[in-house]
């Protein structure tokens, strides 16, 4: 097939669809950027060809130096290595399998490093391992983040262990990058395995893939031979890899110049200063309660019934109204992603912030899809991983907490849910960029707390926030789920109670659910008190925060216990 864009003869005007066998206008489907007007297949585009579909026009320049491999072993199958090398070379314009240089993608500067399939199945060798190293080298000079873009069929054979060796030398790398606080993103697209997929396009901090596209270590076929087994039509494809929880999106390839636009902007300082920007001078007169005699009694079985209201704003309704260009990421990276808890990046008041909150809904279908806010263990995963993303870029953390509790399943303990909030529970402590929780409607026992281990825990005024809920305390302790008020007020869940046991640092007063623009107000008031909040917190010291965090909860519970000290006889 002639590649997208290029000039053919006549006779070369149409090209048959490898997807639905359709003929296609080659500058139709030139235009369409490779992909099938009739039926949505992906063409393989060039190094070139994709350069030029994802960055600003004429922003692209090359990397300043030339790097071409010899055949060092003399390498011969059914012709020598050397001349592979040179008929490639003459094929595609290019020394070998990868174009490098500095783009830009919405006036946003980074490096990037681009393969080309045509090359030797964009094969990975020792030429193409240097150039990548020295973009990504150029990133770390530079403060960039790194694109690198896969379509491969892994490590190349005639190069033997030497190319076995680049998957570890262009990781070493990408850790490099992670020290320095820099963003690495791999874009896969079609197809991509072997030593590529089992290095830097899985390694990257963000992992974007096209639609269409397939993604693995072995192929397919050989799976088959292999196990002895047919898979599933869908196997390695985009979608099953989203499913799995191994990438961060999936995307068409017209959206994935704007998709990158987005998660370079969300993940980007300030461009007024070059650093986090403060808090608005308004954000300053935001309400927030701190004295507990401020707030008017709430009835604990009333705040019940007002956080569990399917009026209540969800994690998505903040992220559209008080945040801007929200960018999900998706997957625990090993098994599954969980719709019960939503992850990404945003800004806040010009600030970048990393996002992640539970998700319930408004009606029962989407209720249902989201498990009724009660995550599973890939959705803590999800979580932590994105939290830990977020401290390497040094962007603060914000969390909204809204959850019954974990989802207490056959599945979920079969892949380890208590392990799961544990790790979230003390990955948190190791976090060294600022954290601020806000209980949002229902704070549900460790499925909570796994969200909520911050430098600041707000809440609104008729939220909730428990070790079990009422019904389940009721059914252990009274013996049937009747007596949930009672057990409700015994509890001490509500705003005020809390904020007097210093469990919350403040309180955010809110309408009632039948007022009108109730969820603005609320959104609005949200913003204004945690950007508020992480300007203050941007002041400490990155060691200082952690400190501080885990003093924080190291007092609690002080007030409620007596402690002596017992002697060395009595210890023997």
């Amino acid at each position: 097939m002639t590649s997208v864009g290029e000039r053919a003869p006549v006779r070369q005007n149409w090209t048959r669809c490898s997807g639905c066998g359709e003929l296609n206008y080659a500058k139709k489907l030139a235009r369409a950027l490779g992909v099938c007007p009739e039926c949505g297949h992906h063409h393989r585009l060039t190094a070139s060809q994709r350069v030029a579909q994802l960055t600003d026009p004429d922003s692209f320049e090359p990397l300043s130096v030339r790097v071409v491999a010899t055949d060092v072993l003399g390498f011969v199958d059914s012709q020598a290595y050397s001349d592979r090398l040179a008929k490639a070379r003459a094929t595609t314009g290019l020394d070998d399998a990868v174009l490098c240089g500095l783009g830009r993608v919405g006036g946003i500067p980074l490096m990037m490093a681009v393969m080309d399939f045509r090359f030797m199945g964009g094969s990975l060798g020792t030429a193409v391992g240097e150039l990548i190293i020295r973009t990504a080298e150029q990133a770390l000079e530079g403060g960039l983040p790194l694109l690198i873009v896969s379509s491969s069929g892994g490590a190349r054979m005639q190069e033997g262990v030497l190319a076995l060796m680049q998957m570890a030398k262009i990781s070493q790398a990408l850790a490099a990058l992670r020290d320095a606080g820099l963003l690495s993103v791999s874009l896969v697209t079609d197809p991509t395995y072997g030593g590529v997929a089992a290095s830097f396009a899985t390694s990257c901090d963000v992992l974007v893939i096209e639609k269409g596209a397939r993604m693995g270590f072995a192929g397919p076929r050989v799976i088959e031979q292999t196990i002895r087994q047919r898979l599933p039509e869908d196997f390695q494809t985009a979608d099953f890899l989203l499913a799995h929880g191994q990438v961060d999106a999936v995307q068409h390839r017209h959206d994935l110049r704007g998709w990158l636009k987005a998660l370079l902007s969300a993940t980007r300082p300030s461009e007024a200063t070059g650093e986090v920007a403060q808090a608005p001078a308004q954000a300053k007169t935001a309400t927030l309660v701190r004295d507990p005699r401020l707030l008017a009694p709430v009835d604990a079985w009333e705040a019940v019934g007002a956080a569990r209201h399917t009026s209540r704003p969800t994690t998505l309704d903040y992220l559209d109204l008080a945040f801007d260009g929200f960018v999900e990421l998706h997957g625990d990276r090993l098994a599954a992603d969980c719709p019960s808890i939503v992850a990404g990046f945003a800004r806040l008041r010009d600030r970048p912030v990393a996002v992640i909150g539970h998700q319930k809904g408004h009606q029962t279908t989407e209720l249902v899809s989201r498990n009724f806010g009660m995550p599973q263990p890939e959705g803590y995963r999800k979580a932590l991983r994105v939290m830990r993303l977020a401290d390497r870029l040094g962007i603060p953390i914000v969390s909204l907490v809204d959850t019954p509790g974990a989802y207490p399943g056959k599945d979920a303990e079969e892949h380890g849910q208590s392990i799961a909030i544990a790790e979230n529970i003390l990955g948190m402590f190791e976090l060294s960029t600022p954290v601020v929780t806000v209980i949002t409607g229902e704070g549900g026992s460790g499925g909570a707390l796994a969200l909520a281990v911050a430098d600041r825990v707000l809440m609104f005024e008729r939220a909730i926030y428990s070790v079990i809920t009422p019904e389940g305390c009721s059914a252990i302790l009274w013996g049937d789920g009747a007596s949930a008020p009672s057990a409700a007020r015994a509890l001490g869940i509500t705003a005020r109670r809390l904020l007097e046991l210093g469990v919350v640092d403040g309180v955010l007063p809110e309408p009632s659910h039948e007022e009108a623009g109730g969820a603005i107000v609320m959104a609005t008031a949200l913003g204004d008190v945690v950007s508020q909040t992480l300007a203050e917190l941007e002041l400490l010291e990155r060691a200082d925060l952690v400190r501080g965090r885990r003093a924080r909860f190291r007092g609690f519970g002080a007030n409620g216990i007596v402690v002596s000290e017992r002697g060395r006889e009595a210890v023997r």
